[in-house]
């Protein structure tokens, strides 16, 4: 009989502490969950639970939020073209500005994730974090409709939205380097990774970059593929003169 109290007093204090966190969150969001299962949801990995994780809800953030801020840009810059909205709006929906506002949440102190996840920090984990952000605006559309989704992102994206302007992003190196080529005819870039050093939460790539015009590979590092291919494309267009020195991604 004690033994059963113990642990019916255990798990009431779980559960209690599970609420009081998704209650901090929740003030930290500015929004306050009608379902609650949808929020918890919203957190948990796939390495939680294969069955019942948050990769739907991530699909239907991921559209909602492209909408919003596609709309925002819209009417924010009246005069602009299509492919410099469209690069406005990749600077604000990818994965790195996702994660920089998960982290403004401590959102890795809610994630429900495997005990692999777990040892390997993947509750600061850029790519996890980005998901779950996308997630909860996907919760947030299924608990209160679109338009509370909507509020919310603008609400969360108001500073960056109101500092942005026209000239802020430019083409990336990449983009930039394979324009240049194209402008001469010469055969596109071919990347490859050279090596992956680190642990799984903070591994380094190193990726070579070659191309026709120049004698050599050229090489970029970063924590992700895509980055180190950035920084390699960028200085590629740095031995060609395209652009200056002083630049990463």
């Amino acid at each position: 009989m004690l033994t059963c109290l113990f642990h019916s007093t255990k798990n009431l204090y779980c559960s209690l502490n599970v609420i009081n966190q998704l209650e901090r969150l929740q003030r930290t969001l500015g929004y306050q969950f009608s379902n609650l299962e949808y929020l918890e949801l919203a957190l948990t990995h796939r390495s939680f639970s294969g069955s019942k994780n948050n990769e739907r809800l991530e699909y239907l953030g991921d559209s909602i939020l492209n909408f919003v801020i596609a709309e925002a840009l819209y009417f924010k810059f009246s005069n602009a073209k299509e492919g410099h909205m469209s690069r406005l709006r990749a600077s604000l929906v990818k994965g790195e500005t996702l994660a920089k506002i998960g982290i403004s949440w401590d959102l890795g102190e809610y994630l429900k994730l495997g005990s692999g996840e777990l040892k390997s920090g993947g509750f600061r984990r850029e790519s996890i974090l980005a998901d779950t952000v996308e997630a909860i605006i996907g919760a947030i559309s299924l608990d209160q409709g679109r338009e509370a989704a909507r509020t919310k992102v603008l609400d969360w994206y108001a500073d960056r939205l109101n500092e942005l302007r026209l000239d802020q992003v430019t083409k990336d190196p990449k983009t930039q380097l394979q324009e240049f080529l194209q402008s001469r005819k010469l055969p596109l870039p071919v990347y490859h990774v050279d090596s992956v050093i680190g642990e799984p939460h903070e591994q380094i790539f190193s990726v070579n970059c070659i191309i026709d015009a120049l004698p050599d590979a050229v090489s970029g590092t970063g924590n992700s593929r895509r980055s180190a291919e950035q920084n390699a494309a960028l200085e590629s267009l740095t031995q060609l003169g395209v652009i200056h020195k002083g630049r990463s991604i």
